[in-house]
């Protein structure tokens, strides 16, 4: 972008290189190490990170001096670093190109905190779901609440949601091929024939909209190439327990005539279940999992492009795989409960889940003269239908059983405009269009182990219609002052308009109805609401050399008011809404470099939230769980995130990663811990979501072996802290210690590719939730413990790939 002329200092040393580079996994390593209790107010432990720190930095006294060391040993092989490498270490040098300020940039040039993934990279790390990515990355979990199945509950730098309830806007935007997902369910299913991955860190207002002020997570697909293609692929896993998991997919494409291009995606998976149910002896967990994407790209001429994307996919299997434990008020599951740190479950409702998703998307490109710029409109069309019935009492007992049915369809078009005046000053404008309908409805069936197990003693249904029209008008100026500074100005200003009515589950007691089937539910609280806002930003990059820079910048960011479609509460003053818009004002420090032998990256971040807004979710003798929509607090959250990739020689790359996070209430308006008044008690508490220690380390080797191929290696180990679930802390997700390891062997040709690999082998226990469970249903059955859906723990694999 603009004057590409920096000042030429010279490189560090490699041992100047090498010795941060260890400095970063020593860190990493031992921040885990010397901890002490932080907080007694809470149900878990936290790490003390002075403490941690100074452990920390024992070691990398010493790996300073290693890294010195170790650099001498290598000099020999930097003197080969230009020659071609080939395989995973090839790929995950490779600079990836993304297009998180709405234009194609290398990674490294754009000064926001991204993680980045190409296709190679994507292939190289064995990557199947946003899930693989959950833990690793700084200050970033990519989790799946395991409610309903492909929910995803993202959080980044502390801002993230807890909840499955429909038209509750996330704060991390997923954005797939450029189109804005509107809510977060049905989304995180497999993925297979991604061009990019690309996670954004910190808010994303300006360029994306409202509902990014976590942070952004893009989704780019494979586009047909200049050649025929055609790659088949077929996968097999199994674990410890439960049956095998399968898989098939394969994608063909190319060009088709001078001025048209082609690409088919196929994928199959057929997984028989992860976990033995303790109830019956049979296999849970299981999903059959279909799709289908077709595109064409249509070249009328040099400066016009057309995308054309169609993707259908539908699931079905089993409910959510709900696991019984001890809650966090000590109260254990009356009939049947488990340790938290094991892997069980013992469900009566195995239930199930069906869903259906079409999506189609057009993308329009258009090279103009004017500013040589680029002419975009981006197209949207997406439905998802579901159906699912989760057993939520979690016990070999029929207390608490609840099916539910989802209606949605969402229309999108972005029309912007990118080009470069006077060869410094790069523009981007835009508007941005969106509406999303939403229709919901939930039944909850409770006491079946009175009438032993024919029908429910009690029902309860609600849910509701959520209708959300919204426009934006961005824009934004990078501006090279000089050759060595770039200062950028953006704002965003978007307006939004939700009509809710609401069906609340507390008045329809034994009076069966369906908002989505029959829509003959009365409807007791209808309402409107509309928000407007302004995003700004303001930043500056100062290019130190060619290769590394330092960038800060304020922006502002909000996340849409809205309306509760699941509004449980006896309490007639607990309304469904609306709930205000959440705040957040972020400051960002950072630094990119790369050099010859791979890029480190750091930043520091300052994020203040006003009118937080949360989901209080809180157990109930009535209804089982009661989850209200508050703007609860004022918050502060502070960290730093550091992470770079080394080749330690020409054939071994080096990764790691570390994620710090300080995250503290300034003012509570909500009475969190549930003692009746709001007092420092409250303001104590740690803010859900908010895992203050992440930290990754990961080797990928390469064996040349001649003509007859070359086998890749790779061992990655990811860590994440204990953080809280619930607001009031007695709900939590426990650490998160993930072993992944892999090796794949390719034939001399390219064609071919043998892979063996293995998933979480240290078979640590991951929830996607920990929801708390009443002591007792109506005062009359005990009930106690969590909802606590499991995700699968060790996995074996054997992979099989063709290439032409």
């Amino acid at each position: 972008m603009g004057q590409q002329p920096r000042h030429l200092w010279p490189q560090p040393p490699l041992n100047s290189n090498l010795a941060v580079f260890i400095s970063i996994i020593a860190i990493s390593i031992n921040m885990k190490e010397g901890v002490t209790p932080m907080k007694t107010t809470t149900r878990y432990t936290r790490k003390n990170p002075l403490a941690a720190a100074l452990s920390g930095l024992r070691w990398s006294a010493g790996a300073a001096l290693l890294g010195g060391a170790v650099a001498t040993s290598t000099a020999v092989t930097a003197q080969a670093q230009e020659e071609a490498r080939r395989g995973s270490t090839s790929a995950l040098l490779e600079e990836v190109v993304v297009t998180a300020r709405k234009r194609a940039e290398e990674s490294q040039d754009v000064p926001l905190a991204v993680s980045a993934f190409g296709s190679d990279q994507i292939e190289a790390l064995k990557v199947r779901d946003l899930t693989n990515l959950s833990v690793g990355m700084p200050n970033v979990a990519l989790d799946d609440v395991g409610t309903t199945r492909g929910t995803a509950n993202f959080s980044i730098r502390g801002l993230g949601i807890n909840s499955s309830i429909p038209g509750i806007d996330p704060t991390v935007g997923l954005i797939i091929d450029g189109v804005y997902q509107g809510m977060n369910n049905g989304v995180l299913f497999d993925t297979f024939d991604l061009a990019s991955i690309e996670v954004l860190r910190g808010p994303q207002g300006t360029l994306f909209g409202r509902n990014v002020t976590g942070g952004a997570v893009l989704l780019n697909t494979k586009k047909p190439g200049d050649e025929f293609e055609l790659s088949l692929r077929a996968a097999a896993d199994q674990g410890d327990e439960g049956g095998l998991n399968s898989y098939l997919m394969g994608s063909v494409g190319g060009p088709v005539t001078s001025w048209m291009g082609a690409r088919l995606t196929a994928y199959y998976n057929d997984d028989q279940g992860f976990l033995e149910n303790k109830f019956d002896g049979d296999d849970i967990g299981k999903i059959e999992q279909t799709m289908v994407r077709p595109v064409v790209v249509i070249t009328p001429t040099d400066r016009v492009e057309l995308t054309l994307r169609y993707e259908y996919s539908e699931n079905e299997g089993d409910g959510p795989v709900g696991q019984c434990h001890t809650n966090g008020s000590g109260v254990p599951c009356a009939f049947q409960g488990f340790d938290r740190k094991e892997f069980g479950a013992s469900l009566d409702e195995v239930g199930s889940q069906d869903s259906e998703t079409n999506a189609f998307t057009a993308q329009l490109d258009w090279d103009v003269d004017f500013g040589e710029g680029t002419v975009t409109n981006i197209f949207g069309w997406r439905t998802y239908d579901a159906n699912s019935v989760g057993d939520i009492d979690a016990q070999p007992v029929w207390l608490f059983h609840a099916p539910s049915w989802l209606e949605t369809e969402q229309f999108s078009n972005e029309l912007r405009y990118n080009g470069l005046f006077g060869n410094n000053t790069n523009v981007t404008v835009g508007t941005f269009y969106f509406t999303n309908d939403i229709t919901y409805h939930e039944r909850r069936e409770f006491g079946g182990i009175v009438t032993g197990g024919v029908a429910p003693f009690l029902t309860a249904d609600g849910g509701g219609t959520l209708d959300v029209e919204s426009w934006t008008v961005f824009g934004q100026v990078d501006y090279d002052l000089s050759s060595d500074w770039t200062l950028t100005a953006g704002i965003n200003y978007s307006k939004e308009d939700k009509d809710a009515d609401v069906v609340s589950l507390i008045r329809n007691v034994n009076s069966p109805c369906n908002v989505v089937l029959n829509n003959d539910c009365p409807y007791d609280f209808e309402d409107e609401e509309s928000w407007d806002s302004v995003s700004p930003k303001l930043g500056f990059t100062y290019h130190m050399t060619d290769s590394s820079r330092i960038y800060g910048h304020w922006s502002r960011g909000f996340r849409s008011g809205g309306y509760n479609l699941r509004n449980t509460s006896v309490n007639p003053d607990d309304i469904p809404g609306p709930f205000d818009q959440e705040q957040v004002d972020s400051y960002e420090l950072g630094y990119k470099s790369e050099f010859g032998r791979g890029k480190l990256n750091a930043a520091v971040f300052y994020n203040q939230v006003d009118d937080m807004q949360r989901e209080i979710n809180l157990p109930s003798q009535g209804v089982g769980v009661v989850q209200l929509i508050r703007n609860t607090a004022e918050a502060t959250l502070l960290g730093v995130e550091v992470d770079g990739t080394y080749a330690l020689t020409d054939n071994l790359i080096a990764m790691a990663s570390v994620g710090w996070l300080d995250a503290e209430y300034d003012k509570v308006n909500f009475d969190l811990n549930g003692d009746g008044v709001i007092d420092s008690a409250d303001k104590d508490l740690d803010l859900p979501r908010a895992a203050e220690l992440t930290y990754s380390i990961g080797l990928n080797h390469d064996l040349d072996f001649g003509d007859m191929g070359y086998l890749s290696s790779r061992i990655n180990y990811a860590y994440r802290d204990e953080s809280a679930y619930t607001d009031n802390n007695l709900g939590y997700i426990d650490e998160q210690d993930i072993l992944d390891l892999g090796f794949d062997f390719y034939s001399a040709g390219g064609h071919w590719v043998f892979s063996l690999y293995g998933r979480n082998l240290l078979d640590t226990v991951k929830h996607g939730g920990d929801t708390q469970l009443p002591n007792d249903l109506g005062g009359l059955i005990p009930w106690g413990g969590t909802f606590s859906p499991l995700a699968k723990g060790r996995r074996y694999g054997i992979e099989v790939t063709y290439n032409l």
